[in-house]
């Protein structure tokens, strides 16, 4: 299981001019059943009106503020085409899933905001797969991803985290769609953005690791798409109680590293250390 906090702090745009990663917003999905009807013509509505169900045994939950489906539509408009939509669609497989963990995948459109229209759409197998380790939450990441003059891509982020007190662990990855010309596709594959993981003893003591990782887009390029420049600092913990009852803090000597990711005509590839667990 992998140990390591990894926070980015995306620097998107040829310099290292910094600006926030935009998140997903429910209500930017609007109308989620005129959505899914577009998307979905043969979807059939649930007596509740919370899901829809595909042939033979797919459901989409809807996007409610009072539901406790796990795993609803995400929508989010696009700011560097504001006309358009991303929409994340989880596809669970209910003859698969269980109260304690869930099957199925994710769907990613590109949709006209005005007319309802799918302009992309590409079908991301096995990207909801759950057990011990739960998805928290699925959102997208709409940050300055210029790629080229012409190629913008967008992020979806996939937060995972465990139950375990005593073995803690989170960790958040990162993909990233180019949309050129009518094609969608994967250009930066599980690339972990955050997460925490160690052994403690869930009052105090324990070893922990943590990273930081900060991103930015390079003038330099490669196969048509400006390279990333990386860099990753390091750092453990292992705190303890002391004399007088009180945890401390005792952390290790930062480490730091830097690497640049280059595409290779396919993808962008990267250090296996910073690839997220597999679903």
């Amino acid at each position: 299981m992998r140990m390591l906090l990894r926070t980015l702090f995306l620097f998107v745009g040829l310099t290292t001019a910094s600006s926030p990663p935009a998140w997903a917003a429910a209500d930017d999905c609007g109308d989620a059943s005129a959505l899914v009807r577009q998307a979905y013509p043969k979807a059939q509505k649930s007596a509740d009106g919370g899901s829809y169900t595909l042939e033979p045994h797919i459901s989409i939950a809807l996007t409610r503020p009072d539901s406790d489906t796990p795993f609803g539509l995400v929508c989010k408009i696009w700011p560097a085409h504001d006309d358009l939509l991303l929409v994340a669609v989880p596809l669970i497989d209910s003859a698969q899933s269980r109260d304690d963990g869930h099957v199925g995948d994710i769907e990613l459109l590109v949709v006209d905001r005005n007319s309802l229209q799918v302009r992309q759409r590409l079908l991301q197998p096995g990207l909801i797969a759950d057990d011990a380790i739960a998805i928290r939450k699925i959102e997208f990441d709409t940050g300055r991803y210029r790629l080229a003059f012409d190629v913008s891509a967008f992020g979806l982020r996939i937060e995972m985290a465990s139950h375990s007190q005593p073995n803690p662990f989170r960790e958040t990855d990162l993909r990233l769609y180019a949309l050129a010309g009518d094609a969608l596709r994967v250009v930066l594959d599980g690339f972990v953005v955050a997460g925490f993981g160690g052994e403690g003893d869930t009052n105090c003591a324990g070893s922990f690791e943590s990273s930081q990782v900060s991103l930015a887009m390079s003038p330099a390029s490669h196969r048509g798409y400006h390279d990333i420049t990386v860099a990753e600092r390091a750092d453990t913990d292992n705190p303890s109680v002391d004399e007088n009852g009180e945890c401390q803090s005792h952390p290790g000597k930062s480490v730091k590293r830097a690497y640049r990711l280059r595409y290779d005509g396919s993808r962008y590839q990267f250090p296996e250390g910073l690839k997220a667990l597999e679903p």
